[in-house]
C-alpha cells in the first residue's frame, strides 16, 4: 500500500523526519552513551552515578554530605542513598566533623580512591570509543557545545559562535 506522498509508511521514513529533530538525536545519543557506560563500569562495580561521587569526593579537600551534593546536584535524600551505597561497597566512610558535628564528612577509603581511578580510566576508554565515529575536532567541538548549552552564562562567546555556524 502506497500512501499519498508515494511512500510505503515504512519506519525508514519516519526516522528520517525524526533524524532532523535536536530532542530526538540529543536522547538517542544520550542512550549510546549510557550503554557504553554501563559496559565500560560493570567490571569496577559502580555505576555513572556513584562513579560521580567518588570523582567529587576525590578532589583536593574532604567534603560534606551537603557539600558532595551541591556540586553534584542532587537532593540530600538522594545524596544518602548514594552515599550508603558506597559505603556499602567500602569505597567512602563518613566521619563526624571535627568542627561542626552536625556535619558528615565523606571521604574515599583507600579501595574507593583505587576503584575510582580505575573505573575512571574505562569511563574515559568508553567515551572514546562513543565519539569515535567523530573526528577529534569534532569530538572536542561537541564537548565545547554541550557544556555552552548546560551552562550557557560560563559561555559568554558561544552565542556568536553558534550564529555563525547556522550562517546567520
Amino acid at each position: 500500500m502506497t500512501h499519498d506522498d508515494g511512500s510505503d509508511g515504512g519506519s525508514g521514513d519516519r526516522s528520517a523526519v525524526l533524524a532532523t529533530r535536536l530532542g530526538y538525536l540529543l536522547k538517542h545519543a544520550q542512550l549510546r552513551l549510557a550503554e557504553e557506560s554501563v559496559r565500560a563500569l560493570a567490571p569496577f562495580g559502580v555505576d555513572g552515578r556513584e562513579l560521580a561521587v567518588l570523582a567529587v569526593l576525590a578532589g583536593d579537600r574532604p567534603l560534606s554530605q551537603a557539600e558532595a551534593a551541591a556540586v553534584l546536584g542532587v537532593d540530600r535524600t538522594t545524596m544518602v542513598a548514594l552515599v550508603d551505597t558506597l559505603e556499602g561497597k567500602r569505597f567512602v566512610e563518613r566521619r563526624r566533623s571535627d568542627r561542626d558535628r552536625r556535619r558528615n564528612i565523606v571521604e574515599l577509603t583507600p579501595e574507593g580512591r583505587d576503584r575510582f581511578r580505575d573505573a575512571e580510566r574505562a569511563r574515559l576508554e568508553g567515551e572514546r570509543r562513543f565519539l569515535a565515529p567523530l573526528s577529534g575536532p569534532d569530538a572536542d567541538h561537541l564537548i565545547r557545545s554541550l557544556r555552552a548549552l548546560v551552562d550557557p552564562g560560563e559561555h559568554g562567546g558561544a552565542e556568536q559562535d553558534a550564529s555563525a555556524g547556522r550562517g546567520e
